[in-house]
């Protein structure tokens, strides 16, 4: 039998559902905000969205929502009907993005199981008001008013189902156990599951849904079902059976033309009145002895009793199967041809995951078995499936990593809200642009971007793009431009927000950090390169304005930038030209999940370095190294000069090899800046499942997570980066 309803999944399936549809909605606004008017087809689009919304938060019974999506759906009503002209189109779009903004808060009240006290009474007033200017300047013109958009209960008819020769009609009586709870949820379950082979089907009592007060009726004189179906009496019962909430299950055969009646069989049809008490013997001991006595009396003619139909208009709604198609019965028809897409919950998708990266492991533990290094062994066979397997897990990896991955356009089309909104606030005119937001990223990687870039854009808003007056004095335009691009690059992504206003001010920063001690007191300032320069504004408390303003000035935001992109290993650039405008740029790995990685050893201990950061294995000479009275050291290689980090001294490693003529030299580069790391051997490579080095242990830089390896034994994660920083 199908499995229960569950309401939760009613309430799950409204807030997917109608999320998309404000995201859809809020797209098409920010499209066209810059324009005249909205066009018809994004009209007719907004009016579909909104009675979409306001149909299901009604029968939700979320009454706040269902009044703000009626009135939008007002005001874009009239606009459909009367294309007025006299519409303040950019008024109109921070309307309707205010009631975007107040559904999607009230929907994320839901979702935290908050009460909605939500007030909309003011958005009401502000919509009512807007919609009576535009239909007075109608009026004023001498144009005639389209009728109300009035709310109106779609009405209900019942269709008679097409049969061919195949239908058969069953009516069906369930009886449920006197303690059965919510017996109408039950009840529901049966329909459910009869729909698989259902042509036609119907139930009574109906709503059984919708009024819990069913389940005392259904519990006293049971549930009715009359179905319409292409096969016996057996197929109906393997579907629905006696369990621990159903006592018993009556299958009649009847015509067709007692179909049509309904439940309503007519006084003298014996199937009006089932006995479930009596059995059979008694039964049809009874149906004799009536038969007999109708017999002996005298046939008289019965006055002819006025047609009673058995369903009245509004009891059902059934739409009919098309004449002349043979109905194929659902079980036949393979299910995953229902649908093309279906959704699901994104912590079942981390748990895929993880299952996932345990097989990447359980594998590296089977085909790097010690007792497969025995001398004389014959492993042949053993080899062809090992390749085999080591191919279906790839490509399971890869099946499970696509679907994951999601692309950007949701994440940039929050930023031109931002850009939307704070520009209006502050009095500027910005164009917003988007360039590559089809680019597509694992999903909890831009879980981890959205805040970042929602600071980084308001940045731009606020501290890079002028004013009007500003923007005319420098003879520029008076319109800003921000632009936000995704790119994809050598297994990484790079996200940058561009604008074209005054850059960033060397001087002032340098002025900013000498006074907050960051500085070397024996640097001179111009030894620090613009580079170096601009990530000042990164570390904490750091802030160059000096009025402190809604959305800048606390010097906070831009360290929080770091940080989280430090936390899925990912960085920041940021260059920057004075009166030109500036360029941050996020540079982030396309998955946090498994990578390939080199496997290399330090004595005894192993490590592990994504492959995309080495760009070079290289054996050198002990005459190559350069020595600083500092204790730094350096190697010439080709004619280039890379820093030398020892690894095994740095972690204060027993046992590594000191000599570089016997160890081997990796080259490194993170953002065109390379560095050379001594290890003592290389292991291999591998793919590697990376996991988080556990809470409780103090964060070691240039260490970026833990992974497990074919042996049992566990490697730590080199962070290129935050070697390079050392």
């Amino acid at each position: 039998m199908a499995e229960g309803f569950n309401t939760d999944d009613m309430l799950d399936i409204y807030l997917f559902e109608n999320g998309q549809l404000l995201e859809q909605l809020q797209e098409i606004v920010l499209e066209q905000k810059d324009a005249e008017c909205f066009d018809e087809d994004s009209i007719n689009e907004i009016f579909r969205t909104m009675h979409t919304i306001k149909g299901s938060s009604g029968i939700m019974m979320f009454d706040e929502i269902t009044a703000v999506a009626h009135k939008l759906e007002d005001v874009f009503y009239f606009l459909r009907e009367s294309h007025p002209d006299n519409v303040p189109h950019l008024e109109l779009v921070e309307h309707v993005l205010s009631v975007e903004d107040f559904i999607s808060g009230e929907m994320e009240k839901i979702r935290n199981g908050e009460p909605l006290d939500g007030d909309p009474a003011q958005l009401l007033e502000d919509l009512d008001r807007f919609l009576k200017r535009i239909k007075d300047g109608e009026v004023e013109k001498g144009s005639e008013l389209p009728p109300e958009n009035a709310h109106v209960e779609p009405k209900q008819f019942y269709i008679a189902p097409v049969s061919n020769k195949d239908s058969r009609f069953y009516k069906i009586y369930i009886t449920f156990y006197p303690e059965t709870e919510m017996s109408n949820v039950h009840a529901y379950k049966t329909v459910y599951a009869l729909k698989e082979i259902a042509e036609d089907i119907l139930y009574s009592p109906e709503d059984i849904i919708s009024d819990p007060e069913t389940s005392e009726t259904i519990l006293k004189e049971g549930f009715r079902i009359l179905l319409q179906a292409q096969c016996d009496e057996a197929a109906i019962r393997e579907l629905i059976g006696v369990g621990y909430d159903i006592s018993k299950v009556d299958v009649y055969e009847c015509k067709a033309e007692e179909f049509l009646q309904g439940f309503d069989f007519g006084e003298d049809q014996p199937l009006k009145v089932i006995d479930l008490e009596s059995s059979v013997e008694d039964i049809e001991a009874r149906k004799q002895t009536e038969e007999e006595g109708k017999e002996q009396e005298p046939k008289e003619a019965k006055p002819a009793k006025p047609a009673k139909p058995a369903i009245a208009p509004g009891d059902f709604v059934i739409q009919s199967k098309e004449p002349g198609k043979q109905k194929k019965l659902a079980k036949d028809k393979p299910k995953g041809e229902k649908a093309s897409f279906i959704s699901v919950d994104v912590r079942k998708m981390d748990q895929l995951m993880e299952l996932i990266g345990e097989l990447v492991i359980s594998e590296s533990v089977v085909l790097q078995n010690p007792d497969l290094k025995v001398p004389g062994l014959n492993l042949d066979n053993f080899t062809k499936a090992a390749v085999q397997l080591s191919k279906i897990s790839t490509d399971l990896q890869n099946v499970i990593m696509s679907m994951r991955m999601v692309p950007l356009t949701n994440t940039f089309q929050k930023m031109n809200r931002i850009v939307f909104d704070v520009s209006r606030k502050l009095g500027k005119d910005i164009e917003f642009v988007m360039v590559g937001d089809s680019t597509e990223v694992d999903k909890n990687i831009i879980e981890h971007i959205s805040d970042p870039l929602m600071h980084i854009v308001r940045n731009s808003v606020d501290h890079g793009i002028e004013t009007k007056e500003e923007r005319a004095e420098s003879g520029k335009s008076a319109k800003g431009c921000i632009t936000l691009s995704a790119k994809t690059e050598a297994g990484k992504v790079w996200i940058s927000v561009t604008d074209d206003g005054k850059g960033l001010d060397r001087e002032k920063i340098i002025a900013k950090a000498r006074k907050q001690g960051i500085l070397d007191e024996n640097k001179p300032d111009s030894a620090y390169t613009d580079k170096e320069v601009y990530q000042f504004i990164t570390l904490p408390g750091f802030s160059t304005n000096e009025q402190v303003t809604e959305y800048s000035g606390r010097g906070v935001g831009m360290d929080v930038v770091v940080q989280n992109l430090q936390a899925i290993g990912g960085a920041l650039e940021i260059e920057s030209t004075p009166g030109f405008g500036s360029t941050m740029s996020l540079k982030i790995p396309l998955t946090l999940a498994i990578i390939d990685g080199i496997v290399m050893e330090i004595g005894n201990s192993s490590f592990v370095m994504e492959t995309g950061a080495i760009k070079e294995f290289v054996r050198v000479k002990e005459d190559m190294l350069i020595h600083e009275p500092s204790g730094e050291e350096y190697i010439m290689i080709r004619g280039d000069c890379f820093p030398v980090l020892r690894l095994g001294k740095w972690y204060g490693l027993q046992e590594y090899q000191e000599s570089v003529e016997k160890g081997v030299m990796l080259i490194i580069e993170v953002d065109e800046r390379k560095l050379c790391i001594l290890v003592d051997r290389l292991v291999g490579e591998q793919e590697i499942v990376v996991k988080p080095i556990p809470s409780y242990i103090k964060r070691v830089k240039g260490l970026s997570g833990c992974t497990q390896l074919g042996d049992g034994s566990i490697a730590l994660i080199l962070d290129a980066a935050g070697l390079i920083e050392i």
